[in-house]
Order: C-alpha cells, then sequence, then structure tokens
C-alpha cells in the first residue's frame, strides 16, 4: 500500500508572483463552481465530469489542459465526499487548486517550485526548515496543492510516495487509553498526563474572553489592540495540541517497535455527542469539546504505516469496568468499582489505576481480536463463564419436578 505523505511548505511570492495565485486561485473556483452546477448532481465519475466540461471550461476561464482536468477531478472528489456524509457540495472557495507533474515542479537546487498560473509560469521561492528539507532532499515530487491560509500567506503542500515497510506480526499488542486526565496510558507503563494541556486551554480561553470583552466595549484604541492580540494569539493552543499529539503518537509507535507488537486502541467514534447529551458545567463542556483525540488517533495511523505496525480499534465498552485481573465486568458506574483515578475490583480485590486497567483491559481484548483462535486469556475466560452458566442452568433442571 501506497503512502502519501504531505510537505507543508510556506512560499514567499513577489507582490505580483502573489496577485498572479490570487486570479489563477479565483479563476481555479469559478470553475469548479461552474462545473458543479453544470453536471448533474448524481455524476462523481471525474472522467465523465471531464468529458462533459473540459472544453468550456478551458475556454471561458482560461485555464491549461491540465488545470480544466484537475478542476474535474476536484469536483469529482468532493462530490464523493458528500455523498458520504449524506450532503450536497455548496460551493468552491478560492483558497486551493491541485498540480499535477505537468503544472508543478519542484527544484532543490534552489528551494523553488515552478507552478503554471493563468498564463504563465512562475519560479517562486519558499521557506523550508530542517524537516522539510530532510524530506525532500533527491526527491522528485510529482503532485501538489496550493493553499492560502486564513492568515492571508501562501502554502504549497507537496505530495510524497513511499512505500512503507510491511506491517509487524506479532501475537504482542499494546493497549493504549485515551482520556483527558492523561492523554494517552499505554499497557506497558508509558503514561503523559493531559494536566499540562488542560491548563494550556483554560489559560487562553481567559484570555480570549477578556480580550473579547474588551473588544466590544473598550474604547476605540483598546478595541483596536484587542483585536490585534486576538488575531496574533489565533491558532496558538491549536498548534500547540497538534505538536502534542505528534510527539505522543511517535513514541508510542517506537514503543511497539521495541516491543515488537500491534498497537489496540478504542474507537471513539461519536463520543463527543455522547458526552454533550450528559448534564455538565460550560468549563467541563468545553473542556470535552477542545479534546483533539481523533487528531491523536489519525496521527498514530498514520505514522504506523510509516513505520510498519498495525494498529486496531476495538469495541469500548465495558473496557474501563472489567477487571484485568479477573475479567469481573462491573456495569454500574459510581459505584465501587471506580473511584476517580483508581480502579477497585469488589471480585479479586484488585486495586490500580483507572487508566492503566483500562489499557491493559484494551491490550486484553486486542490480543483476541488480532488472534480470535488463539485461546486468549479473554477466550478462556468467556468459556469458563459459559461452562458454569451452563452447570448452574442443568443443576436447576434436574432439581425441578418430573426430575
Amino acid at each position: 500500500m501506497e503512502q502519501v505523505l504531505s510537505i507543508v511548505c510556506k512560499l514567499q511570492p513577489t507582490k505580483e508572483q502573489a496577485s498572479q495565485i490570487d486570479a489563477f486561485l479565483n479563476a481555479f473556483a469559478d470553475a469548479c463552481n461552474y462545473t458543479n452546477q453544470d453536471v448533474a448532481p448524481k455524476i462523481t465519475s471525474k472522467t465523465t465530469i471531464q468529458s462533459l466540461t473540459y472544453q468550456s471550461v478551458r475556454e471561458t476561464f482560461g485555464l491549461s489542459a491540465n488545470q480544466a482536468v484537475r478542476v474535474a477531478a476536484r469536483v469529482g472528489a468532493n462530490r464523493k465526499t458528500a455523498k458520504q456524509k449524506g450532503k450536497p457540495v455548496n460551493s468552491f472557495a478560492p483558497t486551493s487548486a491541485d498540480f499535477d507533474a505537468r503544472i508543478f515542479s519542484f527544484r532543490e537546487q534552489d528551494w523553488t517550485v515552478s507552478l503554471t498560473l493563468l498564463g504563465t509560469r512562475e519560479r517562486i521561492k519558499f521557506a523550508a526548515s530542517t524537516y522539510q528539507r530532510g524530506k525532500l532532499t533527491s526527491r522528485v515530487p510529482t503532485s501538489a496543492q496550493l493553499r492560502k491560509h486564513k492568515d492571508g500567506q501562501y502554502y504549497i503542500h507537496i505530495q510524497i510516495k513511499d512505500e512503507p515497510p510491511k506491517p509487524i506480526k506479532s501475537d504482542k499488542v499494546i493497549g493504549v487509553d485515551f482520556g483527558r486526565r492523561d492523554i494517552a496510558v499505554t499497557s506497558v507503563g508509558d503514561k503523559w498526563d493531559g494536566k499540562q494541556i488542560q491548563n494550556v486551554r483554560d489559560r487562553y480561553a481567559r484570555v480570549r474572553a477578556s480580550l473579547q470583552e474588551k473588544a466590544s466595549k473598550g474604547t476605540r484604541s483598546t478595541r483596536r489592540r484587542a483585536r490585534r492580540i486576538l488575531k496574533r494569539l489565533s491558532g496558538r493552543e491549536r498548534r500547540y495540541q497538534t505538536w502534542l499529539n505528534h510527539n505522543i503518537s511517535k513514541l508510542i509507535i517506537l514503543s511497539a517497535l521495541q516491543h515488537n507488537a500491534i498497537i489496540a486502541i478504542e474507537d471513539l467514534t461519536g463520543i463527543r455527542e455522547h458526552t454533550n447529551e450528559q448534564p455538565r458545567s460550560k468549563i467541563e463542556r468545553r473542556r470535552s469539546n477542545s479534546w483533539a483525540f481523533f487528531q491523536l488517533r489519525m496521527f498514530l495511523n498514520y505514522k504506523a504505516v510509516q513505520y510498519g505496525v498495525e494498529v486496531v480499534a476495538i469495541n469500548p465498552a465495558y473496557t474501563s469496568q472489567t477487571c484485568s485481573e479477573c475479567l469481573h465486568i462491573h456495569p454500574v458506574k459510581g459505584k465501587s468499582y471506580r473511584s476517580g483515578k483508581s480502579f477497585k475490583c469488589g471480585h479479586c480485590g484488585n486495586h490500580c489505576d483507572a487508566d492503566e486497567n483500562g489499557s491493559k483491559m484494551i491490550s486484553i481484548v486486542g490480543a483476541d481480536f488480532v488472534n480470535p483462535l488463539g485461546g486468549s486469556v479473554l477466550c478462556c475466560n468467556l468459556a469458563d463463564h459459559i461452562c458454569a452458566a451452563i452447570l448452574q442452568t442443568t443443576s436447576g433442571l434436574l432439581k425441578a419436578p418430573g426430575f
């Protein structure tokens, strides 16, 4: 399976080049909107869309041959995504455009990219960090995406393709429990405390609230300064969370490589909607909605492919309520089985950290998921429970009248 990695680099265009980029992005978006309106909504094939609109798009918007092809591909891809979500494609904004090998090239000699815009070919310099240079050195990328971010700056997302190593085949499974108090806890003893990111979120929330109040009620100069500071702070919290998730996901992958193991995680799809239905304070609701667990899972998935580590997602039902020692389920929440960060089993007396217990249970369920016929601890325990239930039922029947 081929893996595509996007390297994001900030472009450094001249004023003239910036105006040409804006003109091209507007033309590309207009062409996409025209194509989306002209072709029947049920058509999602980029080849069919291209055959219906190719000539008119070139003549109307002044795009080159390959740019017109990219327009058809963009509309087709967006329609397929919208169809999966059950929503229509509304409109295209002039914020991005796709490039292939005929209208894009990268030159390592002077760290520039060559882009075909409206009736011109421009070579534009870009800023490259050590990481970006390391990824792009000796590479010949054949596709990219030009984007204009919210801050008004232009970026080029260069796509490089690699053949990842084959996934590790192993019976060992490392369970990873995601949470807010501890961002991630693994069954091998690794833990990342979530207190720091929570303090950062709370601090930024207080600063934003204060600045927003000043921006609406202060004097004219105060409102101007408050808006300027809000703009400067925009995205800092998000970038910090992204940096943290990148580090955590990589350390989890390296731990799996060290133990020659597979990673098991909980499938937490829809958990935000579920938690929002519960009565909570405004602060708790904000903290829960800013929990970037899905981003952490996505980082974990793509790094796993890159390093040849398999990741399996299991059903999270009862993983936090089951004792990892005796596999006894405590289905009633808020009772003696769990108190805050502590887990205590009323069946065998096991007393440990709740997240550590959860990660071990995820590991056990993951091992059963990976090797269902291997006679895992979970299968053996389940068989014991079934046998006990059968014996109890049989005993009751033998004592009944008529036997």
